[in-house]
């Protein structure tokens, strides 16, 4: 369904208005969003099961926490908020079945979506008996909106393209290329989903593959596995995330 409820440049005038207040950001997503967030066990677990407490891991270590953490210092903000909810392994179905608690339950002001990359592994892991149902993914991707927007009307979305790259153990499977194909498809239907949904969209598929046309670097310096980014990988993640996602700082804070 398409839901183009409000012309882009009144969703932009409204965003910054009301992020000049309490705000929550709210990420979610798969094992590339998840970073061992909360996680002293280093292994995948629930959200009930993770540390809510321990600040030093509270972001996880990849582009959330470089997004969170840089905010955080550069605009400081006490009603300023920011929550990793990404579960390693999580397909779209598995964030389906924690969207009430690890969504909704916290009412994101700012609610950011990656996923699709274990959906595809894992059908390439399967018996392949039926073909990748493609539409029905769309479709739960799109309830998850509808959802989100009916509980929670004034949320902005922002939505990441899944992405893969011809690196790692990943990169090297005979099953690549299928893989590569997949993960192009769903990023397509990510693109077309934003768009109905004047989400801002962050096109990290297109991002990596011009990362890895850079000569003179080795396959694994951004995507180190095909599946999940380096340091630098993350760190150009978050690059997009900052200089695409409106934020601005508190109206009473001066930078030091």
């Amino acid at each position: 369904m398409k839901r183009n409820r409000f012309p882009s440049l009144i969703i932009a005038a409204a965003l910054i208005i009301l992020l000049t207040s309490s705000t929550t950001v709210l990420f979610i997503g798969d094992s590339i969003t998840d970073g061992n967030w909360g996680n002293p066990v280093g292994y995948p677990c629930p959200t009930e099961k993770r540390s809510l407490t321990d600040l030093n891991h509270i972001y996880g270590h990849g582009y959330v926490f470089l997004v969170s953490s840089a905010y955080e210092s550069d605009h400081p903000c006490a009603d300023r908020h920011f929550i990793n909810r990404g579960i390693s392994g999580n397909t779209l179905a598995d964030v389906e079945s924690r969207w009430q608690s690890d969504v909704i339950a916290h009412h994101p002001d700012v609610l950011s979506i990656l996923v699709g990359t274990n959906d595809v592994h894992y059908w390439l892991d399967g018996d392949k008996s039926q073909p990748f149902d493609y539409k029905g993914w769309e479709k739960r991707y799109r309830h998850l909106l509808d959802l989100t927007l009916d509980s929670l009307p004034g949320v902005k979305l922002v939505i990441g393209s899944p992405f893969t790259a011809a690196a790692g153990w990943a990169g090297t499977r005979d099953d690549f290329s299928e893989r590569e194909a997949m993960i192009d498809s769903l990023a397509v239907i990510t693109s077309r989903i934003a768009a109905d949904y004047n989400a801002i969209y962050l096109p990290y598929d297109k991002m990596f593959r011009e990362l890895q046309e850079i000569p003179g670097l080795p396959d694994g310096y951004w995507i180190w596995d095909g599946i999940h980014p380096t340091p630098a990988g993350h760190r150009r993640m978050a690059d997009l995330w900052l200089n695409t996602v409106p934020l601005p700082s508190c109206p009473t804070f001066s930078n030091p």
